[in-house]
């Protein structure tokens, strides 16, 4: 086996193609969701290599057009689940066993697959699957997914900072996958966390059972084909379809799990915890439990903020993607000076904003994922019109009767306390106050205070006092802050993501940090002139 430097240089970001009128990416683009839209294919889960297709089938559509069926997968339940254990189980000797420089070949060989032949694949499902714009799609199933794999096998082999060896010894630090396996549970929103989830784990020498969710199956099935089309050995990675309850608890029964790696809802990661915690003593290792979970992020401007740049921050942290980011600009705080021309250019901006098919690149945003998400919106902005106590500043047309049509909405309330301003609805609704100039200390109270997550957030303003003392007020309030921009659009390698509180561990994709909770590590000293007497010279009488 060839070996690697004992350090990779650590690589570029991809860069990201803009899909411009003439653009070649443009018309390659085009052609493949046109094939992969015409496909109705066949999901299956992945085990041990296999594709698998037992259990009830379930239908995966478009959001944005969801008569169509994309693809067929089924749900593994149980029985799969434990077959994706032993599969997994059975590959791990052989794995571990493989030396770094071979498994980091392999995700690279995965990221240059993505970044040429395989790139629009992924692009093309992603719009179709998930409702991006060829844009969105483009961040996140290439260029994010592409830098993940990447920095990765550059940083797994920085990862080791020898310890001292004084003369007459050798001590050395191992690190070693996890004892076990690794379930990964991976949301709908970003093919690259989707992939990143998964991967990560497995590059360090750890086996993985991953459960996608159910509306990102379409992307994912291309995904696990990317990994083994890398030469990804079967059984490192199992890929098991389905309801997420029946593959949590038939993971966390088994003696042999090792760590959990979740993005997703709080209230659902809060409760696979508990059930860990009811486990714990039925676990061979204390397993590692790493996720990401919800947000209701913050944009917070102060009378010396720009209102041009303000403005397009909101739009677009609040809106893009239907603000189905857990990083997406969802509460905002205005001051009084400014809000009459924020207000205007805001409400300007929003109505502007053109939604519908994907596939239509006029469009600035698709649809919201399924019927339960454009129901649940509906009802939180019904409740707000009926209320007194807000203004509906901006709504468009809402509609679900071909797609998830959820118009982009911004919303005034009078009181900071207001559950639109706490609680977290990932969709493009906007909750917005407006406080006195005078009551700058009460507004960073209320922006601390009033949620109970912790992921991101933004400060506006020219005054850098101001910058300073938000930033100190709100230390704890975001795990990933931004000055002058908008809270959303981390790059792996710049901004490392995670937040804390009901928003996750903090562990921080897209750094070194993320990829040390799935090694353990092994001291090993060598003596090599042992002693030979068992009394000390202390001992001795003069």
């Amino acid at each position: 086996m060839l070996d690697i430097p004992a350090k990779l240089p650590m690589p570029a970001n991809e860069a990201v193609l803009s899909y411009a009128p003439g653009a070649p990416e443009r018309a390659e683009l085009k052609a493949k969701y046109a094939e992969l839209a015409a496909s109705r294919l066949v999901l299956p889960s992945v085990i041990g290599g296999v594709p698998r297709t037992e259990g009830a089938p379930f239908d995966v559509v478009m959001p944005h057009h969801h008569r169509p069926i994309l693809g067929t997968a089924h749900d593994g339940g149980a029985a799969l689940t434990k077959d994706a254990i032993a599969a997994a189980r059975a590959a791990a000797p052989g794995w571990a066993a493989m030396p770094l420089a071979a498994r980091v070949r392999i995700f690279q060989r995965a990221a240059e697959l993505l970044a040429g032949p395989w790139r629009q694949t992924l692009n093309a499902a992603t719009m179709l699957g998930q409702s991006k714009t060829c844009y969105q799609a483009e961040i996140d199933a290439a260029c994010e997914l592409i830098d993940f794999l990447r920095f990765q096998c550059g940083w797994a082999t920085q990862l080791l900072e020898q310890p001292i060896s004084p003369v007459g010894f050798r001590n050395e630090l191992e690190l070693r996958p996890l004892e076990g396996f690794i379930l990964a549970i991976t949301p709908f929103n970003f093919t690259a966390i989707a992939g990143n989830l998964p991967s990560v784990c497995a590059l360090l020498g750890n086996v993985v059972v991953w459960k996608p969710s159910e509306t990102q199956a379409f992307a994912a099935h291309f995904t696990m084909k990317l990994f083994e089309a890398a030469g990804l050995p079967p059984g490192v990675i199992n890929l098991v379809h389905g309801h997420g309850a029946a593959v949590v608890d038939a993971c966390l029964s088994e003696p042999d799990f090792a760590g959990l790696h979740f993005t997703g809802s709080s209230d659902v990661f809060q409760g696979i915890w508990e059930k860990i915690g009811t486990n714990i003593r039925h676990y061979r290792n204390y397993p590692r439990i790493v996720g990401e979970t919800g947000g209701k992020d913050f944009v917070l401007a102060h009378a010396s903020a720009d209102v041009d740049a303000l403005v397009v921050a909101l739009v677009r942290g609040a809106f893009e993607f239907s603000g189905q980011k857990c990083s997406a600009a969802s509460r905002a705080y205005i001051p009084r000076s400014l809000w009459p021309t924020v207000r205007a250019k805001l409400v300007d901006a929003t109505l502007g904003l053109a939604m519908g098919d994907v596939a239509d690149y006029r469009n600035f945003l698709g649809a919201v994922i399924h019927e339960r998400a454009y129901d649940r919106l509906d009802g939180w902005v019904r409740r707000c019109e009926a209320e007194s106590v807000c203004t509906v500043h901006a709504k468009g047309t809402w509609s679900k009767e071909d797609g998830y049509f959820a118009a982009p909405t911004v919303i005034e309330v009078g009181d900071p306390h207001h559950p639109l301003l706490a609680t977290e609805l990932f969709g493009p609704v906007l909750g917005l106050f407006v406080y006195d100039d005078d009551r700058e200390d009460e507004v960073l109270r209320f922006v601390n205070e009033t949620s109970p997550y912790a992921l991101t957030g933004a400060l506006f303003a020219r005054d850098r006092s101001f910058l300073a003392k938000a930033a100190t007020a709100l230390k704890h309030a975001a795990g990933n802050l931004y000055l002058n921009d908008k809270p959303t659009g981390a790059v792996v390698g710049q901004q490392p993501f995670g937040g804390a509180r009901a928003s996750g561990t903090n562990d921080k994709a897209g750094s070194p940090l993320n990829l040390l909770r799935w090694v353990q590590a092994r001291t090993v000293k060598e003596t090599f002139v042992a002693a030979t007497r068992v009394s000390y010279p202390f001992q001795n009488e003069a």
